[in-house]
């Protein structure tokens, strides 16, 4: 079955090529041409590729509106736009899980859809990640730290899962640029942005940090917290899939 790509774009021209472009790729697309259309939708997408550049709306109030749906929390957007500064890319990157800036070529847009949707692989079955304090849950993109559950985006779960599947293992930026965005426009300034705001979320006190801690020189690494160490623990697969290198763990 052909992966299913909802594209929203208010130009027709835009759409034309999207469509021409993944359809020669043997993606299916549903062309919407207001955020109101795809909001209106109950079927499920494998990816959404989302203009920024709306008639009725910001691609970003957009994106906002599908993470918060319970249909659609847990699947890939791609942002395409011509706003390239590295603030307007930062702040689409809080939300989506790429950001491909104008102009750009249609071997680099399937290229681009191609890698997050194997990152994502967003149909498999929910898994849950124990480490140390911290409970991650993938279906519900919340982290339980200490009996407090807390509300991550998707890439902010896919940051902390991914270091939570290396516990105590120290990462430069670059490597987590590459392990869970794997976008050639997103800069160092992506992970700090992110860094501080999980920290916000699980952190009793962001600016001395217990778990997410900053190792001078190396990067950044997750720990367990005050209480002993205990290994990471995966069941399952889903939204942990966008960390490199994991394993599923058999029942014993």
């Amino acid at each position: 079955m052909r992966p299913v790509i909802f594209v929203v774009a208010g130009d027709p021209d835009s759409a034309r090529l999207f469509r021409s472009v993944l359809e020669g790729e043997h993606f299916a697309v549903r062309a919407f041409a207001t955020a109101a259309e795809v909001l209106d939708q109950t079927s499920r997408p494998d990816l959404f590729l989302l203009d920024r550049e709306l008639p009725d709306a910001d691609g970003l109030e957009l994106c906002s509106d599908i993470r918060k749906s319970p249909l659609w929390a847990d699947l890939p957007v791609i942002f395409v736009s011509n706003r390239c500064s590295e603030s307007e890319r930062v702040a689409g990157l809080m939300l989506a899980d790429d950001y491909i800036a104008k102009p750009f070529g249609s071997l680099e847009l399937v290229a681009r859809v191609r890698a997050v949707l194997r990152r994502t692989r967003h149909g498999q079955a929910p898994s849950r990640l124990m480490a140390g304090d911290l409970e991650l849950d993938s279906e519900s993109l919340t982290v339980q730290v200490r009996g407090r559950s807390v509300r991550m985006t998707v890439m902010e779960f896919r940051l902390l899962a991914y270091l939570a599947l290396n516990m105590e293992k120290s990462f430069s930026r670059d490597q987590l640029l590459h392990a869970v965005w794997d976008a050639r426009f997103v800069t160092p300034r992506t992970v700090d942005v992110h860094v501080r705001r999980v920290r916000e979320k699980i952190e009793p006190h962001p600016e001395m940090p217990r778990y997410l801690q900053t190792i001078r020189g190396k990067g950044y690494r997750l720990v367990p917290g005050p209480l002993p160490p205990r290994s990471a623990h995966l069941l399952g697969h889903g939204a942990f899939s966008g960390a490199a290198h994991v394993q599923s763990l058999s029942p014993a």
